[in-house]
């Protein structure tokens, strides 16, 4: 890439990284340093190098032969061609690998490839602070290697401080692709232009299980910011920012071939898409419905910010139905509470959407607050069952909803109007909510300031 290119997305991301909000979060990685550096240089040689800083590799690939419990590839400012395939990585809960970039310098830079790094049968690994652009088919590929029915086959993984552009543009290409994936963490990175045609995501999970999303920014996406299908379960997506998150910026569920379940399919019990997925916390703008509830069960969407959906607010939506011997639960029992919603209703072809074979009815609504600013009266949704507390009809008084600062003002109605959820305890940027807590991604009064401070 051209240098002036990479000098505009630095900028972008410096950008980028001021609204995105990362709270203290302990993995695996938590106090960890490594023992060993393996060195890698563009201008490195995998015949003559050892690895070290003065006779570096050339590739990720030579360097991952040397890699043992312990040890961090550090990959130095540079391009790298994409398309480089890693398998049966291993670290330990006490000494994990470490792949990325080298503290103190720019990010190195992974161009081009099928797929632009690519991960099977790995575990205990953190990747971080990479810059991968312009693969044709997935940004980074992480996967079980077809072990479906082995959970231990991928997982312990950290992604952080990642930056993924540019990726496919014709249809399901994503930024991160993760199949099998279990106990990871993807935080503080940076997801743009991923897919095309209404398909392709910023993060895609299928079959990924105990899984926690926090901090990332999301931009022109063309399907998803974030999917999570196929059996996926136990998630948490808190604290991100979607703008334009395209068809669906968070799909809760989805569609999945059969054969692509993690774990394979039952044929003795329901199915499901997904379950007990929760999205917290979260500003998205934009995009064509914020939150889709598809095939998916005990799932819950509380406390976002959600700024002008361009077609619906939400959808419900079954997709994968009872087939060839494998039951599938109806999309039921999920809740949607302490939301703002905060739309221009000319611009919906419904505030709803609800699909055929849904059990729409079992969703419980309660404590949120919708307003359409074009037409406040007008602000009512059609709701699939009757909800508890909500506020219709009042502005939010956000600080400045149209240059994007979307923070409660003090005399907000939003503030202490939503219901304390056991586990939903901070806010977008990490303040502590009240109990109640304020309704939507931002505690309004938080406890410490008075309210004639202003929110950074």
């Amino acid at each position: 890439m051209k240098k002036c290119c990479l000098q505009l997305i630095g900028m972008l991301v410096f950008f980028f990284s001021s609204m995105v909000a990362v709270g203290k979060i302990t993995t695996f990685e938590t106090g960890k340093v490594p023992l060993a550096e393996i060195h890698v240089t563009e201008t490195g040689n995998d015949q003559t190098g050892d690895g070290s800083s003065g006779s570096p590799y050339g590739s990720i690939g030579r360097a991952v032969q040397d890699a043992i419990p312990g040890s961090a590839i550090r990959l130095h400012a540079g391009n790298y061609d994409g398309g480089t395939s890693v398998d049966g990585l291993s670290g330990t809960e006490a000494s994990p690998i470490w792949i990325g970039g080298v503290p103190g310098e720019a990010k190195p830079v992974f161009d081009g490839g099928n797929v632009g790094l690519h991960f099977s049968r790995v575990r205990y690994v953190i990747l971080h602070d990479l810059i991968v652009q312009n693969a044709t088919s997935n940004g980074i590929n992480t996967d079980d290697g077809g072990e479906y029915a082995n959970p231990d086959a991928t997982r312990y993984i950290v992604f952080r401080d990642l930056e993924v552009y540019d990726i496919g543009g014709s249809g399901n290409q994503d930024c991160l692709k993760l199949s099998g994936v279990d106990d990871y963490f993807v935080l503080g990175s940076v997801f743009a232009r991923c897919g095309g045609e209404a398909s392709g995501s910023g993060i895609d999970q299928v079959g990924c299980h105990n899984g926690h999303i926090q901090g990332n920014y999301f931009e022109s996406m063309s399907g998803n910011a974030i999917q999570t299908k196929g059996g996926s379960e136990n998630i948490r997506i808190d604290a991100n920012t979607v703008v334009d998150g395209g068809h669906r910026a968070f799909n809760i569920g989805g569609s999945t071939g059969f054969e692509f379940f993690r774990p394979p399919l039952s044929t003795t019990k329901p199915n499901f898409e997904a379950r007990n997925i929760q999205v917290t916390a979260n500003v998205i703008v934009g995009s064509e419905a914020s939150l889709a509830f598809v095939s998916t069960v005990d799932s819950l969407a509380a406390n976002n910010t959600i700024i002008n959906p361009n077609r619906w607010l939400l959808r419900i939506l079954q997709e994968t139905t009872s087939s060839r011997g494998y039951a599938f639960l109806a999309c039921a029992d999920n809740t949607v509470t302490n939301n703002v919603f905060y739309f221009d209703g000319s611009q919906l072809s419904a505030q709803i959407n609800i699909g055929a074979n849904t059990d729409s009815s079992s969703f419980t609504f309660a404590n949120n607050l919708w307003f359409a600013h074009d037409n406040p009266a007008q602000s009512q949704p059609s709701l699939p069952a009757v909800e508890t507390n909500g506020i219709v009809g009042q502005d939010p008084l956000m600080v400045a909803p149209g240059s994007g600062d979307y923070h409660l003002m003090s005399d907000s109605p939003a503030n202490g109007g939503g219901q304390s959820l056991l586990g939903v305890t901070e806010d977008f940027g990490g303040l502590p909510y009240n109990d109640p807590p304020s309704i939507g991604a931002h505690e309004g009064n938080p406890v410490g300031l008075s309210v004639s401070q202003p929110l950074e």
